[in-house]
């Protein structure tokens, strides 16, 4: 909230005083210096007029105060000792009879030090609205890690207010406060207007491209509700409403972005697999002006099974409060800046298993897929912290020219992409020729995988029973691991780079 008139008016060093009695709370969104008979054209209201009375005189005091009434200013500033020695009687009595609160300015105070110090204040307040919702955004994060009723409960409480969150037929899946669950059927025909896909240009809908509405806001003069989908493409997973008994905040709104992130991120994931909770990982974690942004320059991504302990962790080290943290299913990912990689490893070592990916620019979901492939490895082995590059055959895959290696890769596995059979082949060599453990880890009767392995035998024109053949599988499968372009898989107990005998 912007300061106070009161407030402003308490500053020692502006020697300010009130001629029309207490004032207000009313806010002083900025300071407008005018000299003009009518100001108000020029402004936009909650403003603290500053004027030495160049133009006032008696006859026309009382519809300056008028004029100034009718738009809505914060206050006047009225400077003596420069035009008028003292404030006019007839500009007082108009002020005190039409309830305009009224500042003595003394000679001594320059305007622009009004306005300076107004603008440091604002500053401070934008300031402990920021700081504010970068703690709400990690304080739902932290909720996400339970599910989504607590993130829910911390965004009502967050916003001093009720939330909902709808299944995508109107269904009160989670109410915050108990109560709140009453206003779910008021607000069923304004989730058909965010179901609906209007014509194109249709202004009472989405955009013009023909896209359903995101979000809509509802107001009457006790309720302030904000309703916004949940859910990626044409159809929505679910709605979040929120209700205040004040209009948001910006930093209120960033909140509720933050939480619609959240929730979208727990409701797709199931659905479409790890590539996509990374990308929207990243999309939360990087969105200008919403929170904590990735950080610049090379990072590397951590996968951590600690939960609350990792969040915890980091909020307790200079280091850690620069690295954004997002819940996935099952741990913890933390982006960190390469040159905090071993502080921040070192901070989160005693929280649980830690898996570290190489160092990346740009694609944080190949780093999140390296991460959490070191992660299970550690969780095999034992270790506190492995990193990927320690992984069995990354040495190995080190000493290859990278575009050779591609080449080779794409060549060997083109004709088994075309026919679905890479992730029988992984789980074929993974298990070092083994059927009865490879069909197992795929879930299939060992028939089924004899089937498949003679139908690759063929495309590849190769015999996988072969050891040197499986170790040139081996090797095209390990570099389309560590490139990100791996089909179907399972996330099982496997490191994701196969074993050789």
């Amino acid at each position: 909230m912007p300061p106070t008139l009161a407030a402003v008016a308490a500053l020692p060093q502006l020697g300010l005083r009130s001629r029309t009695g207490p004032l207000p709370d009313a806010p002083v969104v900025w300071v407008a210096v005018s000299e003009l008979e009518d100001p108000t054209p020029f402004l936009e209201g909650g403003e603290l007029v500053l004027t030495t009375g160049m133009r006032l005189t008696p006859a026309n005091a009382a519809g300056y105060v008028s004029r100034l009434v009718g738009r809505g200013v914060a206050g006047l500033g009225f400077a003596v000792g420069v035009i008028h020695e003292s404030v006019p009687a007839e500009l007082l009595a108009a002020a005190r009879g039409q309830g305009l609160a009224l500042l003595e300015v003394p000679r001594p105070t320059p305007f622009i030090a009004v306005g300076k110090a107004v603008s440091r204040m604002l500053a401070a307040e934008w300031y402990e609205d920021v700081t504010r919702a970068y703690q709400g955004q990690r304080e739902l994060t932290r909720a996400a890690l339970t599910g989504p009723g607590a993130v829910v409960t911390r965004l009502a409480r967050l916003l001093g207010g009720w939330a909902l969150l709808l299944e995508a037929s109107g269904a009160v899946r989670h109410a915050e406060p108990a109560g709140a669950r009453d206003r779910a059927g008021a607000l069923a025909p304004e989730l058909a207007r965010l179901r609906r896909r209007p014509a194109k240009g249709d202004p009472a809908g989405g955009p013009a491209r023909g896209g359903p509405a995101a979000s809509l806001a509802l107001s009457d003069r006790d309720d302030h509700i904000a309703v916004q989908r949940i859910g990626l493409g044409g159809r929505p997973r679910g709605f979040l409403a929120v209700g205040t008994g004040a209009p948001l905040p910006p930093a209120a709104h960033t909140l509720v972005g933050a939480a619609v992130a959240l929730l979208t991120l727990q409701s797709e994931g199931p659905r479409t697999g790890r590539d996509l909770r990374a990308s929207l990982a990243a999309l939360l974690l990087g969105r200008p002006g919403d929170g904590p942004a990735v950080p610049r320059g090379p990072v590397r991504v951590l996968a951590c099974a600690g939960g609350t302990a990792v969040l915890d962790a980091l909020e307790s080290d200079p280091a850690g409060t620069r690295c954004p943290a997002v819940p996935l299913d099952g741990h913890v990912a933390v982006i960190v800046p390469d040159e905090l990689s071993g502080t921040v490893e070192a901070l989160l070592a005693g929280t649980g298993p830690v898996g570290v990916g190489t160092p990346a620019s740009g694609d944080l979901a190949a780093a999140l897929r390296e991460a959490e492939e070191a992660l299970a490895a550690a969780r095999q082995t034992g270790r506190d912290v492995l990193r990927y590059a320690d992984l069995p055959g990354q040495g190995v895959l080190g000493l290859l020219d990278p575009a050779v290696a591609r080449a080779f890769a794409d060549t060997l596995l083109a004709p088994l992409r075309k026919e679905e059979l890479v992730e029988t082949v992984r789980a074929y060599v993974a298990a070092n020729g083994q059927g009865e453990a490879a069909a197992r880890a795929l879930g299939v009767h060992r028939h089924t995988l004899r089937a498949r392995m003679r139908k690759a035998a063929e495309l590849l024109g190769r015999d996988p029973d072969d050891p040197a053949v499986r170790a040139e599988l081996w090797i095209a499968l390990a570099v389309t691991s560590s490139r990100g372009d791996r089909i179907g898989h399972r996330g099982d107990s496997h490191s994701g780079l196969p074993e050789i005998a």
